[in-house]
């Protein structure tokens, strides 16, 4: 069996969970009464309880999520082990409970690469997953996050909740310079070279080698270009044509009109806080963050010493960019996930998922409503409830509030609905652990670093594409 590195982290992720890992490795394994490699699944129909992995390891995002799985259990009678996996840990650990036969029933917070790892090892129970699908209604799914979760025929995961990398800019600027929204490569460069001057970038992306958010970013401005991780037949696409052009734009952006030095998921979000910066690219996650409802991430532009969401009544968003090469606009994103494991307690598993897609799915939601972007919309008899509520449920860490305190309706639609948009390298291909492998090794965010630095684009997409195709070896 192999099963190599999962998908990149959210952004928010990024930039919390790496300071978190150490203290929530200990509640992970202990406080929700789960060390997953010595007390793990019931391992088979009947068992009298479940076993649930969640890949949501923050300690108030557990402790919200066991007060969800409690009312579930009284609301069944039906035992649930609750146990927090780190993202981190999450390949390591379901390999050692595969290999022991003790594996969950039910995991969720699972992104796309992983589910296509799990389905690639034969651990799901997909008749379990598409027969739950059918019960819960098809039509009441974002089509893009139910194609994006099958394989064939076969359903391997119910899609729950989204995330979105958007570009972002300041409406106010552009309005005043009489310029169009950034929604294409040239509308993007116009913008940055109209607007780049003192104290403030046209542009700032994330170009940190080794970094998972520089390969989200540049993924994002790719995907629009139809720059490809492989074709069809599997084929690594990285030096193909769209790919060099693709980074070409991209390093005509960072290296003209954006700030000096490696960009992360940090600094990226610091320049257009300070009002340095007309564009960003960023997840869904920073919209609570830019409405100052977040103390340690504060916008500090100087209009926001007088209105500390200044930036979030100022901001617009495109979801979808399009390249002149690319068929259609399109958007990175991830798509988390429930499903049900190879050998787990079928009735008691698809009870529990279901619960969470129902009378669980507003306060799975509330726990992070910037970045649990709903992708059912609703139900039959009320096509839009959930996606009615999300754009109400209250965000922030340290004050909260609605987005739809400080964003247009207009801006909220284009979150709600970017699923629709979204793409990702390799899934559809059916390469989804090809993806999750060479997102541990960050070949992507080397080209664009070495871009950033002066090489040649097609030079540094050769070297990309050369060092997937080892990866892809290395998985045979």
């Amino acid at each position: 069996m192999k099963i190599r590195g999962t998908a990149a982290r959210t952004t928010r992720a990024a930039s919390t969970r790496a300071v978190a890992v150490t203290a929530v490795a200990a509640l992970a394994l202990t406080a929700c009464s789960g060390d997953p490699e010595a007390d793990g699944g019931d391992g088979g129909e009947g068992g009298g309880g479940l076993t649930v992995w969640v890949q949501e390891d923050l300690p108030d995002r557990v402790a919200a999520t066991q007060a969800i799985v409690d009312d579930f259990t009284e609301a069944t009678g039906t035992e649930v082990e609750l146990v927090s996996v780190g993202e981190d840990q999450f390949a390591q650990l379901i390999t050692s409970a595969a290999a022991a036969g003790d594996l969950p029933d039910v995991i969720g917070g699972v992104s796309l690469p992983q589910v296509r790892t799990l389905s690639a090892n034969e651990l799901l129970d997909t008749d379990a997953v598409g027969q739950l699908l059918e019960t819960l209604d098809p039509s009441t799914f974002s089509d893009k996050a139910v194609e994006l979760t099958q394989d064939g025929d076969a359903q391997l995961a119910i899609p729950s909740e989204s995330w979105t990398q958007m570009l972002y800019y300041r409406t106010d600027l552009f309005e005043a310079a009489g310029l169009e929204a950034p929604t294409s490569y040239d509308a993007i460069l116009a913008a940055a070279q109209a607007l780049d001057g003192e104290g403030m970038a046209g542009f700032v992306g994330a170009t940190a080698p080794g970094d998972a958010f520089t390969e989200q970013t540049f993924e994002h401005i790719a995907l629009g270009n139809d720059c490809q991780l492989v074709d069809d037949d599997g084929e690594v696409q990285l030096d193909s044509p769209q790919c060099v052009a693709a980074l070409d734009f991209y390093g005509d952006l960072v290296t003209q009109y954006s700030v000096p030095g490696a960009q992360d998921v940090d600094t990226t979000r610091a320049a257009y806080f300070a009002g340095q910066a007309a564009m960003f690219v960023w997840s869904t996650f920073v919209l609570d963050e830019m409405a100052g409802l977040r103390e340690d991430a504060l916008p500090t532009c100087p209009e926001c010493a007088a209105d500390p969401a200044y930036l979030a009544k100022n901001t617009g968003v495109v979801t979808a960019i399009e390249g002149p090469d690319g068929a259609a606009p399109a958007q990175f994103g991830e798509i988390t996930s429930w499903t049900i494991t190879a050998g787990a307690d079928t009735e008691a598993a698809q009870s529990f998922v279901e619960y969470m897609l129902t009378d669980g799915y507003e306060p799975w939601i509330a726990i992070a409503p910037e970045g649990k972007v709903p992708v059912r919309t609703g139900t039959p008899e009320e096509p839009t409830l959930y996606s009615d509520l999300w754009a109400e449920l209250p965000v922030g860490v340290d004050t909260k509030a609605p987005l739809s305190d400080f964003y247009s309706p207009e801006v909220l639609d284009a979150v709600a609905t970017g699923p629709e948009d979204l793409a990702r390298w390799g899934i559809t291909q059916g390469q989804g652990d090809l993806l999750g492998a060479t997102q541990g090794e960050h070949p992507v965010a080397e080209a664009v670093s070495e871009v950033a630095n002066g090489t040649d684009p097609e030079q540094a997409a050769q070297a990309a594409a050369e060092a997937v195709r080892a990866i892809a070896e290395s998985l045979q």
